[in-house]
């Protein structure tokens, strides 16, 4: 069963950091987002929460195809949450490294980070972990919070604000940081895509946060239109670090001006919803009818594939076992018209487009089955149906 914080439907936990656990969930619109509720010990920090509670405008402002934003806070209950826009994909350290397109990575963490510093927010822990890459392109996320909870007692209480080797040195020594500790940072990370290697290797924090005082990055094999620039970016001396603006330069990044925000009227003055409409006529759906297009929206997936799937066995079964032929094809037709049948007695958004797809899917695979048996002989199809079967186990599995 699900569960509610505020007005949003939290729908399953997608992980875990220093801060918080993130949710995916839904809001009261049935759009998709990313709700980041503080742990225990964060929450129970009032000096933290107030800095964050004075950061989130600012936040807010932060807005652009490379960053998750933030449209929503509440940090006043009893278990206090941030709402940011979801992001399908995975973590830059979750993938294979080097990347593919390295161009394309450095581009968009150049925006992201020109996004974040002319709203004046400093991220204070740009790494992989916190790239989402979503179709190719990257995501930050999490941008504002590690540097508006850094007070001694959550630190002290467990959570780590950073992470060595992407942490900048004046971070480490305990200085005075701002933007340019970003600026690291994304050296940093741009680094370990490039090379798929710590710039500053592994071993306990310590020694990694010494060798970033003292030690060059380990820059062997960062391609050679790259490596002059994470050499300035990982400098020590924050003075000789390049300002984002000139990073976006240095890359060819063209700067787009981030769009006016448009708040929802009913929100309180620090957290105000976001309005996000992908499409102008777009209408507002309920919870209930986000699920329910969902469900039909899966059905059909798993209709068409099983379908494909019988399909090819009853032609590779048709010459050899005319019997078995029949009979997928009659244990398929039954399935479809019960689910069919349930169709009619349902009350769904999607009832008529059911019974059209159920109906239209049974003729399919009968005619795509006696097409198949014509065009290909038995081996063939035999094959066919094996390979189609693995996929779908692996699929399964992946899924």
């Amino acid at each position: 069963m699900s569960e509610r914080l505020g007005p949003y439907e939290l729908l399953s936990r997608l992980g875990a950091g220093g801060f918080g656990e993130v949710h995916l969930a839904l809001d009261a619109e049935g759009r998709t987002v990313a709700v980041k509720l503080l742990h225990p010990h964060v929450a129970a920090d009032s000096g933290a929460l107030a800095r964050l509670a004075r950061e989130v405008e600012t936040m807010r402002r932060v807005s652009g195809p490379h960053v998750a934003e933030v449209l929503d806070a509440s940090l006043e209950g009893a278990r206090p949450y941030l709402v940011t826009r979801y992001v399908q994909g995975r973590p830059l350290s979750a993938l294979p490294a080097p990347v593919d397109d390295l161009r394309r990575l450095a581009s968009g963490l150049a925006g992201a980070l020109l996004a974040m510093h002319e709203a004046g927010v400093i991220h204070r822990d740009l790494k992989p972990a916190n790239v989402m890459m979503a179709e190719g392109d990257p995501v930050v996320i999490d941008f504002g919070i590690a540097s508006a909870l850094d007070s001694l007692s959550v630190t002290a209480s467990g959570a780590v604000v950073g992470t060595p080797g992407y942490l900048a040195p004046e971070v480490l020594e305990g200085k005075q940081a701002g933007l340019e500790a970003d600026v690291f940072s994304f050296g940093a990370t741009l680094a370990y895509a490039a090379t798929g290697r710590q710039p500053y290797g592994r071993g306990p924090a310590s020694a990694v946060a010494y060798r970033v005082v003292h030690h060059p990055p380990d820059l062997e094999g960062v391609p050679e239109w790259l490596a002059p620039l994470l050499r300035e970016c990982l400098s020590v001396d924050p003075g000789a670090r390049p300002t984002a603006a000139g990073i976006c330069a240095k890359l060819g990044v063209a700067h787009v001006p981030s769009p006016p925000r448009r708040r929802s009227p009913g929100a309180a003055d620090h957290a105000m919803t976001m309005e996000w409409r992908p499409g102008k006529d777009r209408h507002r759906r309920s919870v209930e009818e986000s699920r329910a297009r969902h469900r039909e929206k899966v059905r059909r997936r798993w209709l068409i594939g099983s379908g494909l799937f019988v399909s090819l066995l009853a032609a590779a079964a048709r010459e050899p076992l005319p019997e078995v032929a029949l009979f997928l094809l009659a244990a398929y037709a039954l399935a479809v018209v019960a689910d069919a049948g349930v169709a009619v007695f349902s009350r769904g958004p999607y009832r008529r487009s059911r019974m059209i797809v159920d109906m239209v899917s049974v003729a399919g695979v009968a005619g795509l089955c006696f097409g198949l048996a014509a065009m290909f002989s038995t081996f063939t199809l035999a094959l066919f149906a094996g390979t189609a079967l693995v996929v779908g186990i692996v699929f399964l599995l992946s899924a």
